[in-house]
């Protein structure tokens, strides 16, 4: 498991707003990791992992962007059916309770990877 930074950005449902967000870390040079959008009506929240969070709190303040920063953690495991429900199975045990989960894996890759945040950050150094 590997400590991050997740990026919770309230924005506008409308086209080209998750593509504004990307040439702003695109342009700062920030990559982005993983990235998770959804939207309610009229308004929407994008969360992202960057390799660079202090170039992205730069680039996202420079731009006006209002964020979230919260902890987060970055797990790798085998892209093979059962390895994310035996994963998540050792965290609830453990009384972990997730509030947000994204994962993603290549088709035919060998490994995939998992960011999630949690309600009580302290129970997850014990999973």
């Amino acid at each position: 498991m590997a400590k991050t930074k997740q990026f919770t950005i309230s924005v506008e449902n409308r086209p080209g707003t998750v593509a504004e967000i990307a040439r702003t870390l695109g342009n700062a040079k920030v990559n982005i990791l993983a990235l998770l959008g959804t939207v309610q009506g009229t308004t929407g929240t994008v969360e992202l992992v960057v390799e660079d969070a202090r170039g992205a709190k730069k680039a996202l303040d420079e731009a006006r962007l209002t964020y979230k920063e919260t902890a987060a953690e970055e797990y790798e495991l085998p892209n093979k059916p059962g390895a994310l429900a035996e994963c998540l199975n050792k965290l609830a045990a453990k009384g972990v309770n997730l509030n947000s989960i994204h994962a993603t894996a290549a088709k035919g890759g060998k490994k995939a990877v998992v960011v999630y945040t949690v309600a009580a950050e302290e129970k997850v150094a014990a999973a």
